[in-house]
């Protein structure tokens, strides 16, 4: 680029950029009274279960035959927890009948059942573990209780905190990851290794009492989809960015963001893009559906962050109030086009492209087909090859980046309910089959999915069902880079927990 920089990064998001409610409430585990007999079952209150555990000892593949009405009402006559899914469940009950074969304490909580369980559900229990600089890894926190008992609120403090929940007294250590074993873990976790996440669990310090480690409390980190497959993971930030480059790095950082609508995001209490720029220290935004009218570019300039003073517009014009792209850079480009150049395809403000030293960077929106389809036609004939021509023709002189809200969810890992979709506008076979044939296979590469090819990742949540919260989205944005820079690409990531539209920004950095 034009301005190149010596820079460093931080590999771990921070607290989320947005104060909404509903992101705010952390579900941590209840915590559990020592003396309430419905949580915790003592050796000598297991004599009323005796014929069905010596059943289970007989026939051991009577447990995998019980349904989950069976399982759960089994488990709490023997005062464990019957909450999870059947395998969570029969986990619990081996874990609970092993016990009391090897004649060991029958307690068990909530925690120790996630540990059972931990290769069949998400990864994610140490999302609040590791710091942004030293990658340590909280284990507990320091404290010892003098009181006998506490309050189920006080526990619920404690499990929001990242502490480790004990029934006699809570313990504290605190080791420090070596960034040998940190990018071990990146490395499994990126790979799909789900056997992962029984390690991670297991990190809690074991004394007398029981322990109860912390859970994933953000939605993105519990693996989210109608149809997974063996080996899909969920997308955590906080655990699967690799580690900062060295200072004396050559880098970009880009940052691309459907914000539906700029203005009114700007005007959301809470967002912060001074907050957002701090944290992310990116060199150049792009942004899509900024609903923009020309009028309005000026007044919006007027307020951009100082050291972002270059900054490229295009709105619709056909239809106010829609669509419109942008590029805000700390460096300034040689060079900015608008559109495709061609007048059928440019009078909606889907596309800037900014020439740089090392590359052209395009941010587009690409065309929705529509409530019934009525655009996919137009968007597979005549868009889509307009626009992998344009590129390929700009590629002729320097690699290429396209970043944005593509529109399609290219595979069924990259959207919660596939078979749901299939002649949904994003994800019908005709926009995917196009997708592969306009870009990935004339040479483009989809940097998240090589990083992270068994990663469940998404970028948009549509708010008519509150698909954030339970995490059901597609991954439409994208970073395509041409083949012969996809090897410089350092990290191609998702920032889930920034709020304040439909989507999530997503981000690359590229060593130049």
């Amino acid at each position: 680029m034009g301005n190149k920089r010596l820079r460093s990064y931080s590999s771990i998001p921070a607290s989320p950029i947005s104060d909404d409610k509903g992101d705010k409430k952390l579900k941590g585990l209840v915590g559990i009274n020592p003396d309430s007999e419905e949580h915790v079952l003592k050796k000598n209150g297991v004599q009323s279960n005796i014929v069905e555990i010596e059943s289970f000892e007989n026939d051991p593949a009577k447990i995998e035959r019980m349904t989950v009405q069976e399982l759960r009402t089994t488990l709490r006559s023997m005062g464990i927890p019957a909450k999870g899914r059947k395998h969570e469940l029969i986990s619990a009950l081996k874990c609970f009948m092993d016990k009391q074969i090897n004649g060991e304490d029958s307690q068990i909580t909530e925690g120790q059942v996630f540990v059972a369980s931990a290769k069949n559900t998400s990864v994610g229990g140490k999302a609040k573990n590791l710091s942004d600089e030293q990658h340590d890894e909280d284990v507990n926190t320091v404290k010892e209780s003098c009181e006998p008992q506490k309050t189920k609120k006080r526990l619920k403090q404690s499990a929001a905190q990242g502490e480790s929940v004990k029934v006699d007294k809570l313990v504290t250590t605190k080791k420090k990851l070596s960034t040998k074993s940190y990018e071990a873990t990146v490395g499994k976790l990126s790979r799909g290794k789900i056997e992962v996440a029984s390690d991670i669990v297991s990190d809690v310090v074991q004394s007398s009492g029981v322990n109860t480690p912390v859970l994933p409390t953000e939605p993105w980190a519990v693996l989210a989809h109608k149809k997974p497959q063996k080996g899909w993971v969920p997308y955590n930030p906080r655990i699967m960015r690799p580690l900062p480059l060295s200072r004396d790095t050559n880098l970009v950082k880009l940052m691309s963001w459907n914000v539906n609508g700029l203005r009114a995001l700007l005007k959301l209490e809470g967002f912060s893009a001074l907050q957002l720029a701090q944290r992310e220290d990116f060199d150049v935004l792009c942004l899509q559906e900024t609903k923009l009218q020309e009028k309005d570019v000026e007044d919006i300039k007027q307020c951009l962050i100082d050291g972002y003073e270059n900054s490229f517009w295009t709105c619709s014009v056909s239809k106010l109030g829609y669509s419109g792209t942008a590029i805000i850079s700390r460096v300034k480009p040689l060079s900015v086009r608008y559109g495709l150049g061609i007048s059928d395809h440019d009078s909606e403000g889907r596309l800037v492209t900014a020439e740089f030293d090392s590359f052209y960077l395009l941010t587009g929106y690409v065309p929705n087909s529509g409530d019934g389809l009525r655009r996919l036609s137009y968007r597979i004939t005549q868009w889509d090859p307009a626009l992998s021509n344009y590129m390929k023709e700009l590629e002729k002189s320097k690699p290429v980046i396209l970043t944005g809200d593509l529109n399609c969810a290219h595979q069924e890992i990259d959207i919660y309910n596939p078979a749901g979709n299939r002649r949904s506008a994003g994800f019908t076979d005709e926009e995917r089959q196009s997708f592969g044939t306009n870009f990935l296979s004339r040479g483009f590469v989809d940097t998240f999915r090589r990083q992270h090819p068994d990663v469940v990742g998404y970028t948009y949540w549509g708010y008519r069902h509150g698909g954030r919260k339970t995490n059901r989205g597609w991954r439409l944005d994208y970073f395509l880079v041409s083949e012969s820079i996809a090897d410089k690409v350092h990290d191609s990531y998702i920032l889930p927990d920034v709020t304040g539209s439909d989507h999530c920004p997503i981000g690359l950095i590229l060593k130049l």
